[in-house]
């Protein structure tokens, strides 16, 4: 579901776009790919050192790997939809950005181990846990600060370098367990420990670093 709210959204912003900038031959619609995943981006030139640029971003990937001393099988879910307003230095092709993102990006964590494991510092049995599985999300509006090159091709065919951060704020973590001991008040506080664990784990993710690399096509 969140990938089509995302591919509508993206529908909506280019339309609203176009419908304003075609009139005046300045207006772009490219695609992109980076560490925010695969994007369509419109973009509308009102002046020539200034742009408006409004696009979309979406991927899901997998990884392995320790988090606060549990082995999880996790998935990273990248979904952002975002406005930026680009100022280029006169002679040159650098740009400096600076965006607003509606983020959707979240980490979604399930145990692989198997047998004993520890949590919050006190070993279980795979029976008393049962599935373990947590959720990191960020904040639903994050800012963007960067700064990018765009080069002009062959005809009205452009490439464009993006290099920033997007400061995704501190992550919001959620554990959960289904076994024998899912409702012991006492085992639910060595969850809750773990679950602290795992939140600071996470929180290198609140600044993500952009690099993306697109191509437009002028209108």
């Amino acid at each position: 579901m969140k990938s089509i709210l995302v591919k509508a959204g993206v529908l909506t912003l280019v339309l609203a776009a176009s419908g304003n900038a075609l009139a005046g031959d300045n207006f772009g619609i490219g695609v992109k790919a980076g560490t925010l995943g695969l994007g369509i981006e419109g973009t509308w030139r009102p002046l020539p050192l200034f742009d408006i640029r409004l696009g979309a971003n979406s991927y899901d990937y997998g990884y392995d790997g320790v988090r606060a001393g549990i082995n999880y099988d996790s998935t990273i879910n990248l979904e952002t939809v975002y406005a930026t307003l680009n100022f280029k230095f006169p002679v040159s092709p650098m740009r400096i950005t600076l965006g607003a993102y509606s983020n959707g990006n979240e980490v979604n964590l399930n145990s692989a181990e198997t047998g004993s494991y520890d949590i919050g510092g006190t070993t279980f049995t795979s029976a008393e846990i049962g599935a373990l599985s947590s959720n990191a999300s960020f904040s639903g509006t994050a800012p963007y600060l960067g700064f990018g090159f765009d080069f002009a091709l062959p005809g009205r065919v452009g490439l464009n370098m993006d290099f920033g951060v997007l400061w995704q704020g501190e992550p919001e973590v959620t554990m959960n367990t289904t076994g024998l001991l899912a409702n012991d008040p006492t085992f639910l506080a060595f969850v809750e420990t773990e679950r602290l664990q795992l939140q600071d784990d996470i929180s290198n993710f609140k600044a993500w670093p952009v690099i993306s690399l697109g191509i437009v096509f002028s209108f």
